[in-house]
């Protein structure tokens, strides 16, 4: 099974056992839950939309180190003006542990005396309208 979750605006393919690079998250806990787009479960079967919402992709805090450099150069041509700049992102690693489908429990049966019978209903709204009439 595996799902495509997105974290720190970005898309990944994951699997329960991986390890991901996601950008710098502050959250309580080591536990951290995830709801992704695409689930594809062990029968091949691919979930989207509603049906991916009810899965959960729960992941272990494991660190935070610095990401690949990313160099920026800006240059204008026939002016002499070069600018050189670096950046490292911090990233938190994350461990895939499970990825689950939440059934959904059957909606409870409504009783009888909460919704009356289709057939008691209009003799209760026919007898009520004929006693005012006798009345006048």
């Amino acid at each position: 099974m595996y799902a495509v979750i997105k974290a720190g605006g970005k898309q990944q393919r994951v699997k329960p056992g991986d390890v991901i690079e996601v950008e710098l998250m502050h959250h309580d806990g080591e536990r951290i839950e995830l709801h992704p787009i695409l689930v594809v479960d062990d029968e091949g079967k691919t979930h989207y939309g509603k049906e991916a919402q009810r899965a959960v992709v729960v992941g272990k805090l494991v660190g935070e180190k610095k990401g690949d450099k990313i160099k920026v150069f800006k240059y204008r041509p026939k002016t002499g003006y070069a600018k050189s700049q670096g950046h490292l992102q911090l990233m938190t690693l994350l461990e895939i542990e499970d990825i689950k489908m939440r059934t959904r429990a059957p909606a409870a049966k409504k009783t009888e005396e909460a919704k009356p019978a289709p057939d008691e209903a209009p003799e209760a709204a026919a007898s009520d309208a004929e006693e005012p009439q006798a009345a006048e």
